[in-house]
């Protein structure tokens, strides 16, 4: 695992890819996210935590709302927010 800063936010991660990277259909486990300690923690209360799997339901398009399945609960977040979680896919 690494860790840096980016304009003031610590970021960790283990590497991998992007949750708005993530095809449909296809799984993952968030690695780590980009945010502060307030962002992150809302992500967390959301089920959106390093080590939670995640699978795309749909990401149309290459903007727009991202929807995904986190235990057992359909969520629908921004592409923005979506490009702050880093996943490793299965």
């Amino acid at each position: 695992m690494f860790r840096f800063h980016f304009r003031g936010k610590r970021i960790h991660s283990t590497g991998g890819m992007l949750l708005a990277d993530l095809q449909d259909g296809r799984k993952g486990i968030i690695t780590g996210m980009l945010g502060g300690k307030h962002s992150t923690k809302r992500l967390a209360d959301l089920g959106l935590a390093p080590g939670t799997e995640v699978e795309m339901i749909s990401s149309s398009f290459s903007s727009g709302p991202v929807q995904i399945k986190v235990c057992g609960s359909r969520l629908v977040i921004g592409r923005g927010l979506a490009s702050r979680i880093f996943i490793e896919q299965e």
